[in-house]
């Protein structure tokens, strides 16, 4: 089994991934730079964090246009998993490998603060490890993190249980409080059709360990391992 942290000029959270996948969860993982393209073959694909191209145009929008990204689309139509963080999260939604865009906050400033997510969907290699309706706390950092797709699609979207994550407040209600973007529908992580591909604006990566006060993002990276595991027919 074998994970790639593919790093764009710019990315910040990309080591924060590759600790957690290969000491927190012990798998093989490559730091990738973005210009050296996807040389091996890979079971999964992180997108980390940061501020790939400064951020120049829109969050995400350069990155999503370089030859790497061809190849993570690629790999992503062969049923490889793929995980956006943050800014991966953006460059997914530029790429069109997941549905809708994340913009400005409703309040236009970067906000780096503890929240808590809701699980609303334990189906997905994401996810598994969850169960429905868990409430997590996760660390978000970003200024362009609001959610926000036509209603035609939002629809298609709850229909199909494409919503990974929700904001929330502590005990799992969904209050304007708890939304701190002013997402639509305070949707937070959006999986494509086929689920094997999720952009989330939280950072798993920063709550991975007892230490960082949670550790509940680490299930992300678990359910991500299991998943490939059965896939390989792997048992433990």
């Amino acid at each position: 089994m074998r994970f790639a942290v593919i790093q764009f000029g710019g990315s910040n959270c990309d080591r924060d991934a590759h600790y957690v996948l290969s000491d927190i969860c012990g798998v093989d993982c490559d730091l990738v730079w973005y210009k050296d393209r996807l040389s091996r073959p890979y079971d999964a694909v992180i997108l980390p964090g940061g501020f790939s191209y400064g951020d120049y145009l829109r969050a995400g929008a350069i990155a999503a246009r370089t030859p790497v990204m061809k190849e993570v689309t690629a790999h992503a139509e062969k049923g490889g998993l793929v995980l956006g963080i943050c800014n991966g999260a953006q460059i997914l939604a530029e790429s069109g490998l997941v549905p809708g865009v994340f913009t400005i906050n409703a309040y236009p400033k970067f906000i780096c603060r503890k929240v808590h997510l809701r699980v609303e969907t334990t189906d997905s290699p994401f996810t598994s490890r969850y169960k429905s309706g868990d409430v997590l706390q996760i660390p978000i950092a970003h200024k362009e993190g609001r959610y926000v797709i036509p209603e035609d699609q939002l629809s298609e979207l709850n229909e199909r249980g494409q919503i990974a994550f929700r904001f929330c407040d502590e005990s799992g209600n969904l209050t304007p409080e708890s939304n701190p973007n002013g997402a639509l529908e305070h949707i937070t992580g959006v999986l494509n059709k086929n689920r094997n591909v999720l952009a989330m604006m939280p950072h798993p990566e920063r709550a991975s360990e007892e230490i960082l006060s949670s550790d509940d993002g680490k299930k992300i990276f678990l359910s991500m391992i299991s998943h490939i595991e059965h896939a390989k027919g792997v048992t433990c």
